[in-house]
């Protein structure tokens, strides 16, 4: 009871911290960004390579051959290529506590040339209990399309730490999983597209066609009418100097517009198992009445009349304002006045004790009942 009482406590304070960050950030106001940080250039970007290898010089921590038979059969075929043959007989009983079957995993930049190096990431895939000290032999590294990008070999290195005492040991970290840092040489360029035909592609990093008629804006304003123009949401189709130098320099005079993104759509991220509740500054909500065993939520929307001073040529106004009134006990009732702000019903369903199945169930049923102006994401 004590424990859960505890968890119930940390839990709340967690929530209560997020959400007051929450409510700072989104009292913020809308700044540029550069349009480097909101869109890529279509064509440059990283491939995957992965490659098969053996890492070897284990302490006696390597594979259980009985129970990884393609690890004998990767020794075999390499001492073979080394001008070693070994008689039939001898590799069933082969035991090769050093050795480990491992896959070999990098990415290739964009732009990558022949002679550059790439850290690369070792992974067991057999039952090795530690791959820790142990060199990688020459591994291939292929991409998508079978050919070989770059070759990788070198020292193990395992990160984490081990502590033991008395009979009880503790060890940090995975020990099935190490890196080599610039373990790999690119032996192969990828062909770019990126210095053909007289246009180049944006591509916007969300979907947004607000956005993409702004950027259209800015780079038009920047370099001349009719220098961009938007294909969709998110390709912006962009005129660019043809020689390899001036469209380099384009680019990176591009990549250093300011622009004002749009304001992104209205969501709420609400994680089950801790609580944590996540919104933007777009979520709003309308006139609702919830009640889930003894807490009730009631939210009404309160006219007011904003009346400017005598002489000021000013003019009246009529406010809306939200009156969020929750019930936890009978004849309690917590009111909070301003604008129809979620982050103020999740604070005060908080402050009450609402644990996260509570908040869940609430947000649930304001979405349900059309209150809550928001998509309503569940992790």
């Amino acid at each position: 009871m004590i424990q859960r009482l505890f968890l119930a406590q940390q839990t709340s304070r967690l929530v209560s911290v997020l959400l007051a960050s929450i409510t700072l950030l989104s009292a913020g106001v809308a700044h540029a960004e550069r349009l480097k940080d909101l869109a890529s250039i279509q064509g440059v970007r990283q491939n995957q390579l992965v490659g098969y290898g053996l890492a070897v010089g284990l302490d006696g921590s390597g594979d259980q051959t009985t129970q990884t038979p393609f690890t004998v059969q990767s020794v075999v075929s390499m001492l073979q290529q080394l001008g070693v043959n070994l008689p039939s007989t001898s590799t069933s009983n082969m035991q090769l506590k050093n050795v480990a079957a491992v896959m070999v995993t990098t990415s290739l930049p964009a732009f990558s040339q022949p002679g550059q190096t790439l850290d690369v990431t070792v992974s067991s895939i057999g039952n090795a209990k530690s791959i820790r000290g142990g060199t990688l032999l020459m591994a291939p590294l292929k991409g998508a399309d079978g050919q070989i990008y770059a070759i990788a070999q070198g020292n193990i290195v395992v990160g984490g730490a081990g502590a033991s005492a008395a009979g009880s040991s503790t060890t940090i970290n995975q020990l099935s999983v190490g890196r080599i840092s610039a373990g790999a040489t690119v032996e192969r360029a990828v062909p770019s597209a990126l210095g053909q035909g007289d246009a180049i592609n944006l591509e916007l990093n969300d979907n947004d066609f607000s956005t993409a008629s702004r950027v259209v804006e800015a780079v038009n304003k920047r370099f001349g009418f009719d220098t961009a123009v938007a294909q969709d949401g998110r390709v912006i189709r962009i005129r660019a100097p043809v020689g390899s130098g001036e469209r380099v320099a384009f680019l990176g005079a591009l990549e250093n517009i300011d622009v004002i993104p749009a304001r992104v759509s209205a969501k709420v991220i609400l994680n089950a198992r801790t609580g944590s509740v996540v919104m933007n500054q777009s979520v709003s909500l309308d006139t609702c009445a919830v009640s889930h065993g003894n807490l009730s939520v009631v939210i009404n929307a309160e006219n007011s009349i904003s009346q400017p001073g005598a002489l000021s040529g000013g003019q009246t106004a009529a406010n809306q304002n939200a009156q969020i009134s929750i019930n936890s006990t009978p004849g309690k009732v917590m009111y909070l006045k301003g604008g129809a702000s979620l982050a103020d019903v999740v604070k005060a369903l908080n402050a009450i004790g609402a644990t996260p199945q509570d908040l869940l169930a609430i947000l649930q049923a304001m979405k349900a009942a059309g209150s809550l102006r928001a998509e309503l994401e569940i992790i």
